[in-house]
């Protein structure tokens, strides 16, 4: 079970699709004030800090250096979002995080970067956040979806949203490195079809695909296979 403690903004954020936060292996703490945040931490041990800049009580700089300076404490993975610019991007440079997201916050690029960190990506399947939209006859409806598999021509995707088969999406979504990728695809297989709100799986062929994205994702895969293996890094 890991651990995450998320400043009450974030959360707000994250709640706009539960993926990252319903994962059965994940106990999520909240904090309004860096002065929570370093109380809960210090009771809990949590594996991952996600949190702003801006955050009331005690100066982000004071909480990681406290952090930071105790054996007890510093093992802890740390993501800080701030604004985009020269001075809260410097500020958070000095606060000695492992990742600074700036603002406005892209919920999978932060989901992306939340899993690596807590190394809880894939286990018997590679599985990213993936942003869709879906053109067409059918609008330009965005939405969210998990993917169960990705390889370089396509993906098979899991979502609470109803498609058919022959629908065209456009997908957009983050690799565990942070690496933006970006297709689109049409709907080539229903693979489960369940009645009521239960997540459904579905094929998705690439049929826009740039080459170099192509072979990102080629690389990715194998890397993620090799990984797998025993003996694997």
């Amino acid at each position: 079970m890991k651990k995450v403690l998320i400043a009450r903004d974030i959360l707000a954020l994250l709640e706009q699709d539960r993926a990252f936060l319903d994962r059965t292996d994940l106990r999520v703490f909240v904090a309004a004030t860096n002065d929570e945040v370093l109380n809960i931490h210090r009771a809990e041990r949590v594996d991952l800090i996600m949190t702003k800049l801006d955050l009331p009580g005690m100066a982000s700089e004071k909480l990681f250096g406290l952090i930071r300076e105790d054996a007890a404490l510093r093992t802890v993975s740390t993501i800080m979002c701030c604004a985009n610019t020269p001075e809260a991007i410097k500020q958070s440079s000095q606060c000695r995080v492992n990742a600074v997201l700036l603002e406005p916050l892209h919920p999978v690029l932060l989901m992306a970067k939340a899993q690596q960190l807590l190394d809880i990506a894939a286990r018997e399947t590679i599985r990213v956040l993936l942003g869709v939209v879906v053109d067409g006859s059918f609008g330009d409806e965005a939405f969210y979806c998990r993917t169960k598999n990705i390889s370089a021509t396509g993906l098979m995707i899991e979502t609470r949203k109803r498609l058919v088969e022959g629908a065209r999406l456009t997908c957009q979504f983050y690799l565990p490195d942070a690496t933006r990728i970006q297709a689109a695809g049409k709907i080539v297989r229903i693979i489960q079809q369940t009645p009521g709100d239960g997540d459904q799986q579905y094929g998705l062929m690439f049929t826009d695909i740039a080459p170099e994205t192509r072979q990102q994702l080629s690389d990715f895969v194998e890397s993620s296979r090799q990984r797998s293996q025993p003996g694997g890094r």
